[in-house]
């Protein structure tokens, strides 16, 4: 790709970010004119908005009737946070991890937990660890569903013992509502409001099995736990936790956002639409790949391909000979130009990741702002090279 043209059709929304991710379309400040402001979130009104943000999430992500739906604080961390100080260590725990986010979950339960037996099983950015090589039959399993730095996700559940005795631990932040969570495998789901429907951030979701709420009645963990993290008392679980009685102070504006998005992946017809938005997207960016020959996905594997956080990176054998320094040069210069002309913002990849791209494609992005995305993305390719080439 050579010419330096500018395309002439333009996305009519410009925010393909990987987080917070764009509103769904037709979102404007006006549909929150009812949020329950300047009331308490515990009084009755409070507390009905609340249970029908988690009675939303059942109906839409279709979440058994005896897994329990708690709204928690600090968004996708503290929900994953919670579950791990909370109920790791009454066995050993298998930590997966290929990208940062998975990472950071290894390093906390090593360096903060300091549980005694723990197993690392990592792979590098754009592969999976070997998941045949997981004991998910007897220890307890901490994973991500889809990595958001990395664009590699699991394809399936089927590496998850059905008869386990341990817990899987399964963060699902960028996968929830746009990608089939296998509930019979998962023991503790958890995600933020910020990612695929759009929310706005610092809330996150804690959902839990039966055999979850086992663990936390029937293990007490050999360290203090913090308030906000605590689930139970007098070792049984805080059932208002899941009936919209939340444990800090929830912002009501939030929270109403959060119920707009719902109501409108329920109209679009739930879940099964949401992840036929997302993989109509992921096949404009597949299709345009296929018939591009400097720039390729960085997770080599299909049936691992993310379709929503899309991850990129630019082959021209005469970009990757360049040191890691210029690569990434390169790269962040396409991703300025990009959003110069406003037409792609905050696409560059995560800053511990691989130089290249990271395109979000969940299903509040429009597909055909993918299409109208796509020359552009060859017209800032060839502005580069040439610049490339004039300054050697």
């Amino acid at each position: 790709m050579t010419d330096k043209t500018k395309p002439a059709a333009r996305p009519d929304n410009p925010r393909f970010s990987s987080g917070p991710c764009t509103k769904r379309p037709g979102w404007t400040p006006d549909v929150l004119s009812d949020a329950l402001l300047g009331r308490s979130h515990r009084s009755k009104p409070g507390k009905a908005r609340l249970q029908h943000a988690i009675d939303l999430t059942r109906k839409v992500l279709q979440v058994p009737d005896d897994y329990r739906i708690g709204i928690v604080p600090a968004s996708d961390t503290g929900a994953v946070e919670m579950a791990m100080w909370t109920m790791l260590g009454a066995r050993g725990v298998d930590m997966l991890a290929w990208e940062s986010f998975g990472s950071g979950w290894v390093s906390d339960v090593q360096k903060q937990l300091k549980l005694d037996d723990v197993r690392t099983i990592e792979a590098s950015y754009g592969t999976l660890p070997n998941l045949s090589t997981v004991d998910t039959k007897t220890r307890d399993v901490v994973f991500t569903w889809n990595g958001t730095t990395s664009g590699v996700r699991v394809p399936d559940g089927d590496w998850i013992a059905g008869d386990r005795e341990g817990l899987t631990i399964c963060d699902a932040t960028s996968a929830a509502f746009a990608q089939y969570l296998d509930w019979a495998k998962l023991d503790v789901v958890t995600y933020s409001w910020q990612k695929v429907l759009g929310g706005e951030a610092a809330h996150g979701m804690l959902i839990l099995s039966p055999r979850a709420v086992e663990r936390l009645e029937s293990f007490k963990p050999d360290r203090a736990l913090p308030k906000i993290f605590r689930l139970t008392k007098g070792g049984k679980l805080i059932e208002g936790i899941f009936s919209g009685e939340t444990i800090n102070t929830p912002s009501m504006l939030c929270v109403e956002d959060y119920i707009d998005a719902l109501e409108w992946a329920d109209s679009l017809g739930g879940l099964d639409a949401l992840v036929a938005r997302a993989n109509a997207n992921l096949g404009v960016i597949e299709d345009w790949v296929a018939r591009t020959k400097w720039i390729g996905f960085l997770p080599k594997v299909e049936a691992t391909r993310s379709n929503t956080s899309v991850c990129l990176c630019i082959v021209d054998p005469d970009i990757a000979a360049l040191d890691p320094k210029a690569q990434a040069a390169f790269a962040k210069a396409m991703v300025s130009r990009l959003e110069a002309e406003d037409v792609a913002l905050d696409i560059g990849s995560y800053r511990d990741a691989p130089p290249g791209l990271r395109i979000w494609s969940g299903a509040t992005v429009e597909t055909s702002d993918l299409e109208a995305l796509m020359p552009w993305l060859d017209w800032a390719y060839a502005c580069e090279l040439a610049a490339l080439k004039a300054a050697a």
